[in-house]
């Protein structure tokens, strides 16, 4: 039942209860804003730069327009949350001992930290007007940052991610659908102009054209949705990011208008900012649990993350990484014994590494791991 109440009080109430959540900001629009966003997201699919986030194919539908995953929806309540680092991101990249991991991770996972805080901003909109309201946060398939643009938060750069004028490009997302009529706010307009800063920053060329991302080729992707091996070409690309990367984001110069975003109120984990690339390669399954509890990094698994680690220790010419990465080559995952062999075809000289490999393929029968050995030892010039 639908309480009567008026826009400009139901705005408020919105406003209010958002700022008091930690959003820094807050806008409204209708389920039809985004009519481009259809095409755009088949063309994405069939081009194939999804890659193997299949998910993106099956729920292209629903995906495509809000009134297809929702019919009841009328407006679409879009809330930001500043997660903006207090340094450079990409200056942990010259720290070749060090990890480095996407700033959104160095959070407890924004997916349980925004979701919760939606529904208290969303039933207290119900317990006003009635009706009906949904939450969505990233899983769903929602297209954010289309909406996100057309209720006026910011637009989406040549990076495909929202910039904003005041938080530059550091903005969780999440939206509240509802069945209240509420005014939509004016959409933003694209304020690039000429810069392409974010497409030169990116390490692996991942964009084919401005406002175009190939996914299978970018480093967030290679590192955290994607399940097998790393393709040899990106791996010295790839450096000490084990997972994700900022760089196209920390580009941006529109960032120079955003500020620091509060810890406390993303419940920040400290251990995450600058992690030892040795200790990470130590984690079995249990411990990698327990050091990311929390942490969106644990959802892609030990195994996954412990490959990211290899690649970076592979880039990083530190000898005390030897030893760590030696043990991994008995290791009960065959994705960490093939990245182990990469990492340790960069840190020991040829005699050496074919030593390892006399000794390595009396036991190994897993194809993907032979085919890393074969391969490394012809990069290096020697011989089993």
């Amino acid at each position: 039942m639908r309480t009567s109440i008026s826009d400009t009080a139901l705005r408020q109430l919105i406003e209010r209860e958002a700022s008091r959540a930690g959003f820094a900001a807050v806008a409204v629009t209708r389920p039809d804003a985004i009519p481009l966003a259809p095409a755009r997201l088949s063309q994405f699919v069939g081009d194939g730069f999804h890659g193997s986030m299949a998910w993106m194919a099956e729920t292209l539908e629903r995906r495509a327009a809000p009134s297809a995953l929702w019919p009841e929806v009328r407006s679409i309540i879009v809330l930001a949350m500043n997660y903006g680092p207090d340094t450079d991101p990409r200056e942990l990249q010259t720290l070749t001992d060090r990890g480095a991991i996407s700033v959104y991770a160095r959070n407890r996972d924004y997916h349980d930290v925004i979701k919760g805080r939606l529904k208290e901003i969303a039933g207290k909109i119900v317990a006003r007007t009635g009706g009906d309201v949904k939450v969505f946060v990233d899983t769903a398939p929602v297209m954010e940052k289309p909406l996100a643009e057309a209720a006026g938060l910011g637009w989406q750069g040549k990076h495909t991610n929202l910039v904003s004028r005041e938080f530059g490009s550091w903005l969780f997302l999440g939206t509240i659908f509802t069945t209240a009529e509420i005014a939509p706010d004016a959409p933003e307009v694209d304020r690039c102009g000429s810069c392409h800063a974010c497409l030169d920053a990116c390490p692996t060329n991942a964009f084919p054209a401005p406002y175009r991302l190939d996914a299978r080729r970018c480093i967030s992707y290679l590192t955290i949705e994607n399940k097998g091996p790393i393709p040899l070409e990106f791996r010295q690309k790839i450096g000490n990011r084990i997972y994700g990367c900022d760089d196209c984001l920390a580009a941006c110069p529109w960032n120079k208008f955003a500020q620091a975003a509060s810890e406390q109120k993303l419940a920040a984990l400290d251990d995450l900012r600058e992690p030892r690339l040795a200790d990470l390669l130590a984690l079995d399954d249990a411990a990698f649990r327990a050091f990311f509890s929390g942490s969106p990094v644990k959802r892609i698994g030990r195994d996954r993350f412990v490959r990211n680690v290899l690649i970076a220790a592979g880039n990083s010419a530190d000898a005390a990484l030897v030893d760590p990465c030696q043990a991994l080559l008995g290791d009960a995952s065959a994705l960490v014994r093939g990245a182990a062999v990469w990492a340790l075809s960069r840190l020991v000289e040829a005699r050496a590494f074919s030593a390892l490999a006399h000794q390595a393929l009396t036991a190994e029968t897993d194809p993907d791991v032979l085919a890393e050995w074969r391969t490394a030892l012809e990069a290096n010039g020697a011989q089993t």
